[in-house]
């Protein structure tokens, strides 16, 4: 299939929960086909950004397993009655454990989720014609994957690499080396004219971020 058009290439944010995670809306202008990616919670509140929008979700993408970007997914699986694709398979431990990690948090309704398709690095994810490549990028979390979209130069980041910063590595699972690694080895190169939307907060480039992120210099 032939690579969409550029210029209808969308992003829509719905911040969520109390994390004020970014949920993303990807879809094409012209077709109104897209996907939800990392939907954490309020579910009720990200159904009706799509049907505001007009749009058809094929699918659900996570970046990673955290409570955050995933709490959310199984409830909406169900109310769209599409696949969930992602993150990579290390990451199962923390899908299992959703309801766990929501009960800590407040977020009650956080079910457990295994995903339709694992990802692994080198895979492709295509969403309304938009073909996305798959970076496995561990570190935040050992599972955590970049969507990176290169007709548009663009990527959708997870919880890897900030405005300013970079995911936190205290969390189980998590490694300050391996997550500088993937950064540096697997995310850097891509260009620095590509921009990117993070798990939290504003999107960036690539570029301002080699040249001002203080996590970056080793």
């Amino acid at each position: 299939m032939s690579q969409q058009s550029t210029q209808t290439f969308r992003v829509a944010v719905i911040p969520v929960t109390g994390f004020q995670q970014n949920c993303s809306l990807v879809y094409d202008t012209v077709s109104k086909r897209g996907a939800v990616v990392d939907p954490g919670g309020d579910v009720e509140m990200i159904m009706e950004a799509i049907g505001k929008m007009g749009l058809t979700i094929e699918k659900i993408l996570l970046t990673h397993g955290h409570i955050d970007h995933a709490g959310g997914a199984a409830e909406l699986r169900e109310k769209l009655g599409v696949t969930i694709e992602g993150p990579h398979e290390a990451d199962k431990y923390l899908l299992d454990n959703l309801p766990q990690s929501g009960a800590r948090y407040g977020m009650l309704t956080a079910r457990e989720v295994t995903p339709d398709r694992w990802l692994k690095d080198g895979d492709e994810v295509e969403v309304a014609g938009f073909r996305f490549a798959i970076i496995h990028a561990p570190g935040h979390s050992p599972g955590s994957v970049v969507f990176f979209n290169a007709a548009n130069r663009f990527a959708l980041m997870g919880d890897v690499l900030f405005q300013g910063s970079i995911g936190r590595t205290d969390l189980p699972g998590g490694s300050h080396e391996t997550l500088l690694d993937s950064i540096e080895e697997k995310v850097l190169p891509l260009g620095d004219d590509v921009v990117f939307l993070p798990g939290h907060g504003n999107a960036s480039s690539i570029g301002d971020e080699r040249q001002s992120n203080p996590f970056l210099r080793r």
